[in-house]
């Protein structure tokens, strides 16, 4: 690791602390966070938040489109946020670590492996990716009745540490 590279792993695991201590003493309202939701409710949130929290989760990947259904973007690098289980409690603190886009095609295996839901090759990632986003619930959501996914499809790739469990 070089002298950088291990300056920056020091001052996240810093932060990370800081965090933790700063929830322990109520200095952080937990409450005020902004709630991430992983997929619907139901037995795959479950499963994704099972994942973040036994720590094999440490990336998620959206559309860009739901971004912009939702006048919302992604949030930026260090920022915090209470993922909700199925009955829309807290489940834990994460803090962004990084968020890019990209095209559908140029999804990694490291992310997808990182994805933490089991996938062994892109193509394992990209079916089940797929087979959400397309969907009857998701579309109706996106208000796009013509929505298609392709190759150019453009993704927003995001990365997390999970800072405390709740």
């Amino acid at each position: 690791m070089t002298p950088v590279k291990r300056r920056e792993k020091l001052s996240q695991t810093t932060q990370a602390v800081a965090v933790r201590a700063s929830i322990a003493l109520g200095t952080i309202d937990v409450d005020a966070l902004p709630r991430d939701e992983f997929a619907y409710p139901g037995p795959l949130r479950d499963k994704l938040i099972a994942s973040i929290l036994n720590g094999s989760k440490t990336t998620t990947t959206s559309l860009l489109a739901e971004y912009l259904t939702d006048g919302d973007e992604p949030s930026p690098v260090g920022a915090l946020s209470a993922p909700i289980d199925s009955q829309g409690k807290p489940v834990c603190v994460l803090r962004q670590e990084a968020a890019y886009i990209c095209r559908l095609a140029d999804v990694t295996l490291e992310r997808a492996i990182n994805e933490g839901e089991g996938y062994r090759t892109v193509a394992q990632w990209r079916k089940a990716h797929e087979s959400f986003w397309s969907s009857p619930e998701f579309i109706a959501e996106l208000d796009d009745p013509d929505f298609r996914l392709d190759d150019d499809t453009v993704v927003v790739c995001e990365r997390f540490e999970l800072i405390q469990r709740l």
